[in-house]
């Protein structure tokens, strides 16, 4: 009977410290996660980026401009070749279905790609 009231005393010593390193453990995470928002705020605000203006403010618009045309290119070509894996699979499994949306991927990834010259075509720019 002693030994087993010694085995528990035991077990809930050893239990009492496993509960102790995990609120440590909590603890630290806390402070790292505090450290790190810290750390982020302190060079967001400190380092300032100086932005000069430009004599003509078209510029700047068409400085966007090309910017955004070229996210968009760049999803066009993301979707291009995602449709063109997905014709390529529809040609392994024999699947109609799926040629059809791929070969439908492929034309949609097409004409975003070519978004800004399709517009400047329409609009004679």
């Amino acid at each position: 009977m002693r030994k087993i009231k010694k085995i528990q005393d035991n077990l809930s010593k050893n239990i009492k410290k496993l509960e102790d390193k995990s609120m440590n453990k909590n603890k630290f995470k806390i402070l790292k996660v505090l450290a790190v928002i810290l750390y982020t705020a302190f060079f967001m605000f400190t380092n300032g980026v100086t932005v000069f203006a430009t004599d003509d403010p078209l510029t700047v618009i068409n400085n966007l401009s090309t910017f955004i045309f070229g996210i968009i290119r760049a999803v066009g070509m993301i979707i291009l070749g995602f449709g063109i894996v997905q014709v390529g699979l529809s040609l392994k499994s024999h699947d109609p279905a799926q040629r059809a949306n791929g070969v439908m991927t492929v034309a949609g990834g097409v004409i975003i790609t070519f978004a800004k010259e399709i517009l400047n075509l329409i609009t004679g720019g």
